[in-house]
């Protein structure tokens, strides 16, 4: 975990760049109504607002100052009140405000491999980086339903491969993970073992035995149920080749006969790396 954390830090050094303002978009779930804000930032992050009838819940809100402004904003034309502020997988732009998190994710956000990652970020980015949260974490069991907004929100652990954030089934109609399946190659730092596929196929399956009709994710947006389909059929094929190829190259070649032209090619090699370390 600690190497691909560090990985995903040298990653996004390189590519960072001035950042465009983030985007909205909004899904009516019937019983609540899911704002998705689009970042932009050079994490690819994702936040959202859920939206009850009296008050609103927001989840992994901005890191990057120019998007905590936009968020904030946003909200605030809402003209609802925030009753949660949800922090599962990023430490974003909460200020003072007190959140929630999945049992033991504040602990892990302090420690060596998640701390040591928020220090890279603020040397990578300087000033651009909103100020670290100063509000109380108090901690949500796995396996627990909670109710705000009038909205359910159950907590379930993510993928087993994945650092101790939490895959939360909201309303009923949206499924949230760490990742948002998508229909393009994997990248290495979600896959980063052999073990990571079994785990991310039965996440992804666990998602669709929920009932959800959106898929969400810390990283990427919105999709729907075929995106979830894809996803296990393009892991399964992965597995195949994994154990049918013995070289990272034979892997490579493989993965882009089964799927020519699918977005994210140029990652495959370092994808075949980490599985074949």
């Amino acid at each position: 975990m600690k190497k691909v954390l560090f990985i995903l830090f040298n990653l996004l050094t390189v590519t960072a760049m001035a950042q465009t303002k983030g985007r909205f978009e909004v899904h009516d779930l019937g019983n609540c109504k899911l704002h998705v804000y689009y970042t932009n930032d050079a994490l690819g992050d994702a936040s959202y607002i859920i939206e009850g009838k009296d008050a609103l819940v927001a989840m992994e809100q901005p890191l990057f100052k120019d998007n905590v402004a936009e968020f904030d904003t946003y909200l605030s034309n809402l003209k609802k009140p925030v009753e949660k502020r949800i922090t599962d997988y990023h430490v974003g732009g909460t200020g003072n405000h007190d959140v929630v998190m999945a049992e033991g994710m504040p602990e892990f956000t302090k420690g060596e491999v998640y701390g040591g990652m928020m220090q890279g970020f603020a040397q990578a980015f300087g000033d651009a980086l909103t100020d670290m949260p100063t509000g109380k974490a108090s901690e949500v069991a796995f396996g627990t339903t909670q109710t705000w907004a009038g909205i359910t929100f159950e907590f379930r652990p993510g993928a087993s491969s994945d650092f101790p954030g939490a895959s939360i089934l909201i309303g009923g109609k949206a499924y949230y993970t760490h990742w948002t399946p998508a229909k393009a190659h994997a990248s290495h730092l979600q896959i980063s073992s052999p073990a990571a596929i079994d785990a991310e196929i039965a996440e992804a399956e666990n998602s669709l035995a929920s009932g959800a009709e959106l898929f969400i994710g810390g990283h990427g947006g919105a999709a729907r149920r075929d995106a979830v389909e894809f996803k296990i059929a393009y892991l399964k094929k992965m597995k195949e080749l994994l154990a049918k190829n013995g070289t990272v190259q034979d892997f490579v070649d493989g993965m882009k006969k089964a799927y020519p032209g699918l977005p994210g090619e140029a990652g495959l090699a370092d994808l075949g790396k980490a599985l074949y370390k």
